[in-house]
């Protein structure tokens, strides 16, 4: 009988999370586990076989973050030695419109890397999720629970 019950928990337990120092709001499977540094950090989790993160880091002239979102997945897609493929359109409420705020899909043999990356102000924001099998309803929870600046609710 405990078999069925836990076969029955579901592997993904949504819930909010504003990691600090992010000044985002996020909507994670997992309590995620937040690290720090002088302007930039990272807010991550594992639950049901997928990696989930999300990571940030202020550029020193707002002018430089378009940018830094055009090279961020250029970066993540080089590391695991992947074509980037064309971006996807991205839009997460509060972001600076930038036409460089994007989503990308890489897959390879035996995983996939999803990746958005989006900007508010000066700081930019990279959202992460990888797994051996693709996820769709997953990544979209994920970047849909996403906020940012102004569209914080600060009572929630």
């Amino acid at each position: 009988m405990l078999g069925l019950l836990a076969a029955c928990q579901p592997a993904l337990n949504w819930r909010e999370s504003r990691p600090a120092g992010s000044l985002a709001l996020a909507l994670f499977p997992c309590k995620p586990e937040t690290e720090q540094r002088q302007g930039m950090g990272l807010a991550q989790c594992k639950a049901g076989g997928l990696g989930f993160a999300l990571s940030w880091a202020d550029v020193p002239d707002t002018t430089q973050a378009g940018p830094a979102l055009k090279a961020m997945p250029l970066a993540l897609a080089t590391k695991l030695g992947r074509p980037l493929p064309a971006a996807e359109p991205l839009q997460v409420p509060g972001m600076t419109p930038l036409r460089e705020a994007a989503q990308h899909r890489l897959a390879g043999a035996g995983s996939v890397t999803r990746v958005a990356v989006f900007a508010h102000g000066g700081r930019v924001y990279q959202a992460l999720m990888t797994a051996e099998q693709d996820d769709v309803a997953a990544w979209e929870n994920f970047v849909g629970g996403l906020r940012v600046g102004g569209a914080i609710d600060p009572a929630r």
